[in-house]
């Protein structure tokens, strides 16, 4: 079992090379934002719950998050190939907190692979999703602000996951399968 933390700015290409290690490896794949549209969108209780704190412009806490990743990942059953965790841990109490739910399960995170990528490419790629998707949140004044947030409140993860042993650095520059190929070597390895 591989459980992986894709790990990088906005616009580092977390989505795409999951669709990749997904499709390559059987990998499970948990988005922490596509996970809290469908509890809300299906009213179950931790749905219910994160849309009050949502609807007063609140962050969610980190216990409610950890029980609501906690339900999906239950839902790949005892016996799956790993989960890839998009956009979860943000914060060093959350990777412990996810340190905690894994181990409870006899469970761990084999991995922190992180999509490095430099800033300028982050706005021009962020902008360029803006303009294909219709994404409200990639404009260049929105973009800086989660770029601002990425660098203050959740690059010192990198430091934390080096000092689990786990953290594995890629060049996000370059050609999509080249990247992807880095990638996979870290996997295999594990």
């Amino acid at each position: 079992m591989k459980n992986i933390v894709i790990f990088g700015a906005p616009g580092s290409g977390k989505g795409t090379q999951s669709d990749k290690m997904i499709e390559k490896y059987g990998l499970g794949h948990i988005s922490t934002g596509d996970v809290l549209r469908n509890e809300i969108k299906n009213g179950t209780e931790l749905g219910k719950t994160a849309k009050s704190f949502i609807d007063q412009g609140q962050l969610i806490p980190d216990e409610l998050m950890v029980d609501i990743l906690a339900s999906v990942y239950d839902g790949f059953g005892k016996e799956h190939n790993g989960v890839i965790f998009d956009g979860f841990p943000r914060t060093i109490p959350q990777a412990e907190a996810l340190k905690k739910m894994l181990a409870d399960r006899g469970h761990k995170v084999a991995a922190m692979i992180e999509l490095d990528v430099p800033e300028e490419e982050l706005m021009k790629r962020l902008i360029l999703r803006g303009q294909m998707s219709g994404r409200s949140d990639d404009n260049e004044e929105t973009i800086k602000k989660r770029l601002d947030v990425y660098h203050n409140q959740t690059s010192p993860l990198i430091e934390w996951y080096k000092n689990e042993g786990i953290h594995y650095h890629i060049n996000g520059l370059g050609e999509l399968d080249r990247i992807f190929g880095d990638i996979c070597k870290v996997i295999d390895n594990l």
